[in-house]
């Protein structure tokens, strides 16, 4: 089917792909003010919020703003999977800037905080410390986050964390028990949806990064496909993938809105 789909459409490679360099991706105006929001927070070595809705496109504006940092200046940690409890934090520190975790917690906790410095004081190099999926830390997590970055942050910054995760990450931070984290951040930022015409603009990048420059969606189509996904781009990935194979099937060339409305029921259907 990859095949005969290449070949119908005259694609090089298959369009609305995800292992795309940061400088293929299609820059609109909610993922380039979170890459600008993002760079400020590594370079002023602050504590920041990204927030978005699910394939808002959160991971892909983080990938994209780390990609550019000097890597004899910046020491990159992310940690995708918030499960590891509190110590996982202490300890994925420890061990990502090359020291053997202590056995206790106790002594886990200030290793971590010097470890950081010593990262800076030793190698000159700030770390930055990013933690996707936020959204599902405990309380417990978010406040050894803000204690770590007590560890001399207020008399000079040696190291920026970023918290990345879904609109209840925000929320949550406002509740009076994290009232000291909230007022930590430096930076907060909400990734909204695409607009239409960034919508039509995010299809016809990718298309043209697979071989094919012509129009092949027609304007319903782009339109139905943007109302469906709110303009989020990883759904309008997975409709525009989907309307690409139900047009296929119809031995259509060019992408309507009656193909675009097949995707819809496929891509939304319980």
């Amino acid at each position: 089917m990859l095949q005969r789909m290449q070949g119908h459409w005259g694609f090089t490679k298959l369009p609305f792909g995800r292992d795309l360099a940061p400088s293929m991706l299609h820059k609109h105006a909610s993922h380039s003010e979170a890459v600008a929001r993002i760079n400020w927070t590594v370079g002023e070595r602050a504590l920041g919020v990204v927030t978005g809705e699910v394939g808002a496109g959160k991971t892909v504006a983080v990938r994209a703003a780390l990609s550019g940092l000097d890597e004899a200046r910046h020491k990159v940690i992310y940690l995708g999977n918030p499960s590891v409890g509190t110590r996982g934090i202490h300890y994925s520190v420890v061990t990502a800037l090359g020291q053997a975790p202590r056995f206790h917690t106790a002594a886990l906790i200030p290793q971590a905080a010097d470890a950081l410095l010593a990262e800076y004081d030793e190698r000159g190099r700030h770390t930055v410390l990013v933690i996707d999926e936020a959204h599902l830390l405990s309380n417990g997590q978010l406040e050894a986050i803000r204690l770590l970055t007590n560890h001399e942050f207020d008399s000079r910054a040696i190291f920026a964390c970023l918290l990345v995760g879904q609109p209840t990450l925000r929320r949550r931070i406002k509740f009076g028990e994290l009232a000291a984290l909230d007022q930590r951040i430096a930076v907060r930022f909400q990734m909204s949806g695409m607009s239409r015409d960034e919508t039509a603009s995010y299809v016809t990048h990718h298309l043209k990064l697979a071989g094919r420059s012509d129009t092949l969606f027609s304007d319903d189509a782009i339109t139905l496909i943007h109302q469906t996904s709110r303009g989020f781009p990883r759904m309008v990935n997975n409709l525009a993938m989907q309307a690409l194979l139900a047009a296929l099937s119809e031995d259509k060339s060019i992408v309507d809105e009656s193909s675009a409305r097949t995707a819809v029921s496929e891509v939304t259907a319980e």
